[in-house]
């Protein structure tokens, strides 16, 4: 036999779970909105959108060149656009997308009117949203 008290505590239960699957689905959508906001910014090639979402460190690995680690933000975005003109970079095509943790990584091919580069984009969550951490092009 249920109670009036039994009903209430299932009705709560039931709010909690929405609210918790809510929740779920808010961190997935800002995970989803972050990745999309930063393929398109490697598609349309722009390194001053891409380093928009530069975290205030980053490592760099670029083709046949030392990785660089902890490179501040303005001299990444600059390295970047030198690689991205000395390479005639024109576009990005995206392979796949996973997310481990708090970590996004992102894969894909740098397109050029040359030969396509590999490319791996590490994102973390940071401040309730994801910021790219390290790039590395090969």
């Amino acid at each position: 036999m249920f109670y009036v008290t039994d009903t209430l505590e299932i009705t709560h239960m039931k709010k909690l779970f929405l609210a918790i699957g809510l929740a779920f689905s808010f961190l997935s959508f800002a995970q989803q909105a972050d990745t999309e906001a930063v393929v398109k910014a490697f598609k349309s090639a722009n390194t001053e959108e891409i380093a928009q979402y530069f975290d205030d460190y980053i490592d760099l690995k670029f083709l046949d060149k030392e990785e660089v680690k902890n490179i501040g933000r303005n001299q990444a975005g600059l390295a970047l656009k030198m690689f991205f003109d000395e390479n005639n970079i024109n576009g990005f095509d995206m392979g796949s997308n996973r997310e481990i943790g708090s970590t996004l990584y992102i894969t894909g091919k740098l397109t050029s009117s040359g030969k396509p580069y590999n490319m791996t984009v590490m994102l973390k969550a940071k401040a309730g949203k994801h910021q790219i951490i390290t790039i590395r092009i090969n």
